[in-house]
């Protein structure tokens, strides 16, 4: 065990570099937006535009040989002087760090909502086939996984937002239940009003999900639902939330575990972007577009190089975790 944790963190070593080397090419051999702007407003000055091309690029260390700038940032990343971010006016550090609270408000709750929701209505449509609960659960299933996001929210917004704010039903006015449609940076963490504009993202984000992780709940709970420990322990009078709590779970985690992992870094990477662009939340997800966008190049080797470096760790955990769930698992020959 502890030989094979030891090369696995010597791979998330060596996986996270070559991640990080690759976004670092690629924003090499990138034209950079922000000295095409530049330049496009000294022409519009009547100034020369590949001069002022230059200077933008000499003003970011831009124009230092690549061989320089990749020894110099990784060398920073192990001294954790990650470098100056332009495009936000701090270090790429404490850019970070004023960013990744607002992206944990909504993706904590969003992951959590989805493991739970996903895995209940998963194991229960298992055990309940060709029931109301079942087709229901499928529905979810098949809507949550077909319909976009960034639909999904503008939907959203047009009715929480703006249709609830003048509608009413038998006379009753549906304004109190209309949310915020875009985040609010001055309301504090822990509060209602928080809380209630933190609604629509987290709705938005865990619909895929939950949908996902029911599909697989269900479909690994099928190969246990007529198991004979099943008939045993519902032949002495378990509940059927027993059953599938301390029964049909604990065999079907080891699969889901996997799932939920990539579940996770699939919202991770691709919904931040969407959640954080639609709803103004000032995110890890919305730094780094802004980051790309910008060219801003030590900004963007952080922003990738914090979610391949989770990514990896987690798949590890995940692996060790099996042990726990399930003792048959060896990793000697590993």
């Amino acid at each position: 065990m502890r030989w094979y944790v030891v090369r696995r963190l010597l791979w998330t070593v060596v996986a996270t570099w070559v991640a990080v080397s690759l976004t670092f090419g690629l924003l090499m051999v990138a034209p950079s937006p922000g000295a095409e702007a530049a330049a496009a407003q000294c022409a519009a000055q009547d100034q020369d535009p590949e001069q002022c091309r230059q200077n933008y690029l000499e003003e970011r260390g831009l124009t230092r040989p690549i061989s320089v700038q990749y020894v110099d940032f990784m060398t920073g990343i192990f001294t954790l002087d990650w470098g100056y971010s332009n495009s936000q006016g701090k270090p790429v550090l404490a850019a970070i760090a004023d960013a990744w609270v607002y992206s944990a408000q909504y993706f904590v709750p969003s992951v959590l909502l989805s493991a739970v929701v996903g895995y209940a209505i998963g194991l229960y449509s298992a055990v309940n086939r060709h029931t109301l609960t079942d087709y229901v659960g499928s529905f979810v299933a098949y809507f949550g996984i077909s319909v976009p996001n960034f639909w999904f929210a503008i939907v959203l917004i047009l009715i929480v937002g703006v249709w609830f704010r003048d509608a009413q039903v038998l006379g009753v006015s549906l304004e109190p239940l209309s949310l915020r449609t875009y985040y609010e940076v001055d309301y504090p963490t822990f509060s209602v009003r928080n809380a209630k504009q933190l609604v629509l993202p987290v709705v938005v984000l865990s619909t895929a999900s939950v949908a996902s992780q029911m599909r697989y709940a269900r479909a690994q709970a099928l190969e246990y639902a007529t198991a004979d420990f099943v008939k045993t322990a519902r032949a002495k009078g378990a509940s059927t939330w027993r059953v599938l709590i301390y029964h049909v779970l604990r065999v079907a985690l080891v699969p889901l575990s996997t799932i939920l992992i990539v579940d996770v870094l699939a919202v991770l990477f691709a919904g931040s972007f969407v959640i954080e662009t639609i709803f103004q939340i000032p995110g890890l997800g919305r730094l780094a577009l802004e980051a790309i966008s910008q060219r801003d190049t030590d900004l963007v080797l952080a922003t990738t190089l914090i979610p391949v470096f989770l990514a990896i760790v987690g798949n590890l955990i995940q692996d060790l975790a099996y042990v726990s769930l399930d003792p048959r698992i060896d990793y000697g020959d590993r």
